[in-house]
C-alpha cells in the first residue's frame, strides 16, 4: 500500500508539550504547548493514580511566544517569560497559578532579560540583562514584594545567572567567552564579593564548558557538566573549598542534562549517545561514592529536551520526543517506580505508523572522516528519488532523531531527507566541533558535497534532484554550497541564513557579536577572509533556484542578509522566491506563518525538480 501524504496543516497539527514545572505541593504541573498556534502556558492537575491524564487548562493568552514558565518554590504563582514578534527581548511576568492575575515585572521592551532562578524562599528572582549596555549582560536581583531591583554584578561581558545557593545568600553565574568557552563565578550577596570557581577561559588556547551546575546535598560542592581537559562533557564534582574539579563518570558521549533535587539527594543525568538520549537516575544522598542507580526508565529511542524535579524530590518530569511521536511531558514517580505520560499531544489525525524513523548512517568525506547523519526514507520507493539535505544551525548544533513535522511532510511527498552532522557539530567531541573554526569554515561545506556524492553513489538520490535546505547558520551552509559546488543542486532553501559575514557581524545583536567572532573570526583580524567566504561575493556562481524565508524582527541574523541575496539573484535573473514575515524573528514560530511558508516551499521544489513529470 502506497504511503499516504497529508496536507502540511495536518503535520502542524501534531502538537508539542514541553517546559514542565511543578507547583510547590507537586499536585499541579505547568507546561508550554503550541495548541493555539504559538507556545502558551497550560496547567494540569497531576495524580499518578489516574489512568488517563486530566484535562489541561490554558493560563496565558498572549498570542505571542512564551519561552518559559517556572513555579515559585513556595507559592502558587509562576514567573512567565515571553517576547513580541520573535524579537527575543524577553520580558518577565507574574502569573497566579489559576490564571486570574497577570503582572508585568519588566517594562523595557528593547532590553533582554534572561531568567536565572527563584530564591529558595520565593521572595526574589535573579536574572541577567543588557539594560546598562546592549553589548553586555549584568546580573540583577528583583524583590517580588517591593519591586526593588539591584545590580549585583556589573562587567563588560556576557554574564548569565545559573541560580541561588541553598541558603539564598549567593548567586552562581556563568561568564561566557564564546558559545563553547565559559567560566563559573560565585557572587556573595551580602558583601558583593565575586569569586572565580574555574580558570579564566581567556588564558590559554582551549578553555572549557561548564553547564547545569547544581549544589551537592552538603553544600560543599557543585555537580556540573564539563569538558575541561577532555573531549566530551561529563559529570564532575567541583569542590568549593579547593576548587578541584573531579570527574565522576567516564563516557565517550556528551552528558547534556543534569537535574538535582532541591535537597541534593537525587540526581538525574541524560547523555547524548549518537543523537539519542539515555537517562540515568541516582540516589546520591550519601555522596557520589555511595550512589545507587535507581532506574534507567527504558523509554523508546528518542530525545530528552529538559528535566525538572518536584520540590519534594519524589517526581521527575521530562519533555521527551521520538521521531514518530509528538513531544510530551512524562513524569517518573521515584517511590512507585513508574513513569506516566502527563500530557497527550495530538498527532493531527495522522496514524503513528505513517511517520518514518531515520537510519543512523555515516558517509565518507574528503579527508577520510566519517560524517554521522540521520537518513529518512519514504516507506515505498527508496532509490533514485528526490532528496533534501537539511542542515542544522549553530554551528554548535546537532541534528537529532526527534519529531519534525517538516521532515515527515517531505518524506510523505516522496523525498528522502538527510540530516547530516557535518564537522563543527556538537555531540562528537571537542576536536570534532572545532574542525570548522574560522579558517576551516569551508571544510564543513565540503562535507555537504560529500553527502550529495554519497547519496548519488548509493543510488538513493536522483542525481538531478538533490536539494539543500537549512536555517540560520544552516542557511549560510545552503548559500555557500550553491556558490561553491553549484552543479550539485537542483534547488535550495535558505531560512534566516547568513549571506555576508561582514554585514552579519556588523548588524547582529551587539551582545552576540563577540561570542560569534570567537567561532567565525573577527572583522578586526579576519575581515578579508570573511569577505572571501561570504556567499554574496560569489553570487554569480549560483544557478540553482533559491527559496528564501526571513523574519523582519530577527535580532540574530538581520533581515538584510536575505534582502542582499534576493536582490543579487533578481538582478541576475536567477529564479528566487522570497517570503518576509513582519511578525517573526529568528525562524518561524507562529503556526499561521509556517502554514504559508512550507507548502510554498514544497510547490517551489515540485516546480523546479519537475516532480510532476
Amino acid at each position: 500500500m502506497a504511503q499516504r501524504s497529508y496536507e502540511f496543516e495536518r503535520y502542524l497539527n501534531v502538537r508539542t508539550a514541553f517546559g514542565p514545572s511543578f507547583a510547590p505541593d507537586g499536585k499541579r504541573l505547568s507546561f508550554l504547548t503550541n495548541i493555539t498556534g504559538v507556545a502558551e502556558v497550560w496547567s494540569v492537575p497531576f495524580d499518578p493514580q489516574q489512568l488517563t491524564p486530566a484535562w489541561p487548562e490554558q493560563l496565558t493568552f498572549r498570542g505571542e511566544r512564551v519561552a518559559g514558565a517556572i513555579y515559585s518554590p513556595v507559592a502558587d504563582m509562576l514567573l512567565v517569560i515571553g517576547d513580541l514578534g520573535g524579537n527575543e527581548s524577553m520580558q518577565f511576568f507574574l502569573l497566579n497559578a489559576d490564571g486570574s492575575e497577570w503582572t508585568a515585572l519588566t517594562d523595557r521592551l528593547d532590553v533582554m532579560h534572561i531568567f536565572g532562578g527563584w530564591s529558595p524562599d520565593g521572595t526574589r528572582i535573579a536574572y541577567s540583562s543588557n539594560a546598562r549596555d546592549p553589548h553586555y549582560f549584568d546580573v540583577y536581583e528583583h524583590d517580588i514584594a517591593t519591586g526593588e531591583v539591584r545590580r549585583v554584578l556589573q562587567q563588560d561581558g556576557t554574564n548569565y545567572t545559573v541560580g541561588y545557593s541553598p541558603d539564598g545568600q549567593q548567586i552562581l553565574v556563568t561568564r561566557r567567552i564564546s558559545n563553547t568557552r565559559a567560566q563559573l563565578l560565585l557572587v556573595d550577596l551580602p558583601t558583593g564579593q565575586i569569586r572565580a570557581l574555574t580558570p579564566d577561559p581567556t588564558v590559554g588556547e582551549r578553555g572549557a564548558e561548564y553547564s547545569n551546575a547544581a549544589w551537592a546535598a552538603d553544600g560543599q560542592g557543585l555537580y556540573v557538566l564539563s569538558n575541561r581537559d577532555r573531549q566530551f562533557r561529563a559529570l564532575a564534582y567541583l569542590d568549593l573549598a579547593t576548587l578541584e574539579l573531579r570527574y565522576l563518570m567516564e563516557v565517550n558521549w556528551d552528558a547534556e542534562h543534569l537535574a538535582l533535587t532541591t535537597d541534593g539527594s537525587f540526581l538525574a543525568l541524560s547523555t547524548n549517545e549518537d543523537g539519542y538520549s539515555k537517562l540515568e537516575l541516582f540516589d546520591v544522598s550519601q555522596g557520589w561514592e555511595q550512589r545507587q542507580l535507581l532506574n534507567g526508565l527504558g523509554l523508546p529511542a528518542g530525545v530528552i529536551y529538559d528535566l525538572c524535579w518536584s520540590q519534594d524530590g519524589v517526581r521527575l518530569a521530562l519533555s521527551y520526543t521520538a521521531p514518530d511521536d509528538a513531544m510530551d511531558i512524562y513524569v517518573w514517580d521515584r517511590l512507585a517506580g513508574v513513569i506516566t505520560r502527563a500530557t497527550q499531544s495530538a498527532r493531527g489525525g495522522i496514524p503513528r505508523s505513517a511517520f518514518v524513523h531515520p537510519q543512523l548512517v555515516r558517509y565518507p568525506t574528503f579527508d577520510g572522516r566519517e560524517i554521522p547523519a540521520f537518513l529518512y526514507l519514504p516507506q515505498q520507493a527508496q532509490q533514485n528519488i528526490p532528496v533534501v539535505i537539511n542542515v542544522h544551525g549553530g554551528p554548535e548544533g546537532q541534528s537529532r532523531p526527534l519529531f519534525d513535522p517538516v521532515t515527515q511532510y517531505f518524506v510523505s511527498l516522496g523525498y528522502a531527507v538527510l540530516a547530516p552532522n557535518v564537522r563543527g557539530s556538537v555531540g562528537y567531541g571537542y576536536d570534532y566541533q572545532s574542525l570548522d573554526d574560522v579558517r576551516l569554515r569551508m571544510d564543513s561545506v565540503a562535507d555537504l558535497r560529500a553527502a550529495a556524492l554519497w547519496l548519488r553513489e548509493r543510488s538513493i538520490a536522483a542525481a538531478d534532484k538533490i536539494v539543500v535546505m537549512g536555517g540560520s547558520y544552516g542557511g549560510f551552509m545552503v548559500l555557500s554550497a550553491i556558490t561553491t559546488y553549484p552543479d550539485l543542486w537542483a534547488a535550495a532553501v535558505d531560512i534566516v541564513g547568513i549571506a555576508n559575514f561582514v554585514s552579519f557581524l556588523e548588524n547582529t545583536g551587539p551582545y552576540r557579536r563577540k561570542l560569534r567572532e570567537a567561532e567565525y573570526g573577527s572583522l578586526e583580524h579576519d575581515r578579508e577572509f570573511l569577505e572571501q567566504i561570504s556567499p554574496i561575493r560569489s553570487v554569480d556562481q549560483i544557478t540553482a533556484p533559491l527559496f528564501v524565508v526571513h523574519g523582519a524582527n530577527d535580532p540574530r541574523v538581520p533581515v538584510g542578509e536575505a534582502e542582499q541575496i534576493v536582490a543579487a539573484l533578481r538582478e541576475r535573473q536567477v529564479p528566487v522566491e522570497y517570503l518576509r514575515f513582519e511578525d517573526e524573528g529568528h525562524g518561524l514560530i507562529k503556526r499561521s506563518n509556517r502554514l504559508i511558508a512550507y507548502p510554498a516551499i514544497a510547490r517551489f521544489l515540485q516546480q523546479y525538480l519537475r516532480l510532476d513529470q
